[in-house]
């Protein structure tokens, strides 16, 4: 059985983070705090030789991958971009102001903040909320947004070998509902991971074992 340990990082700040609005498949780029978590998260991550690295494939996620794998010991690690493991998408809500987004999908319920919606439901609900939500009804809800990251899964089981160490830069929301769903209840998710953290998760052909979450260092 392969045994694949997964690095998950999550990006380094961007503008839109910085702004507090929806930033899923949409994008902004690193500010300069930004590019200063990314070569944090380098910092902790030079001495591991990793055989493989992905990255969403939204700009602050390549950004930060390059910038981490620069700092590398290791120069020639292989690199590919996947789009299974981008942010959650918003459909109508992406680039709005946060917490106006989350009252339109959560107010409904009882629940005005995104805080309130994943503690009193979970973050599955968030998401379908969220798409009931958009007059579009673009927005991802959780059937959806399982089936794309199960393909990335797929793809990191296919492609890496038993043994391996992976670096996997992607996403706040993606990471804790990975984190969410696999974890347990060990990790408290309705604490979001800070930006160039490192959560550590274990794949294996058949499961999937959250080992840490959310760390600056290992």
């Amino acid at each position: 059985m392969k045994r694949i340990t997964l690095y998950l990082v999550r990006h380094g700040q961007t503008f839109f983070n910085r702004y507090n609005r929806m930033q899923g498949w949409s994008d902004s780029p690193l500010t300069p705090k930004g590019i200063a978590d990314a070569n944090r998260a380098g910092q902790a991550l030079a001495k591991v030789n990793f055989a493989q690295a992905y990255s969403s494939d939204r700009s602050r996620a390549m950004d930060t991958a390059k910038i981490i794998l620069h700092k590398n010991f290791y120069l020639d690690t292989p690199y590919s971009i996947t789009p299974h493991f981008r942010e959650e998408f918003y459909g109508y809500f992406e680039g709005e102001d946060s917490p106006k987004a989350w009252y339109m999908a959560g107010a409904s319920h009882d629940a005005k903040t995104f805080q309130e919606i994943i503690t009193n439901y979970s973050l599955d609900a968030s998401k379908d909320f969220m798409k009931a939500a958009d007059p579009f009804h673009d927005a991802e809800d959780a059937a959806e947004y399982w089936s794309r990251v199960g393909k990335g899964f797929k793809q990191l089981r296919a492609e890496c070998s038993d043994g391996d160490k992976v670096l996997l830069v992607s996403h706040g929301t993606t990471i804790r509902s990975i984190v969410g769903k696999f974890g347990h209840g060990q990790f408290d998710v309705t604490v979001s991971p800070m930006n160039g953290s490192i959560s550590k998760v274990l794949l294996t052909d058949t499961d999937v074992t959250v080992e840490s979450y959310n760390q600056l260092t290992l």
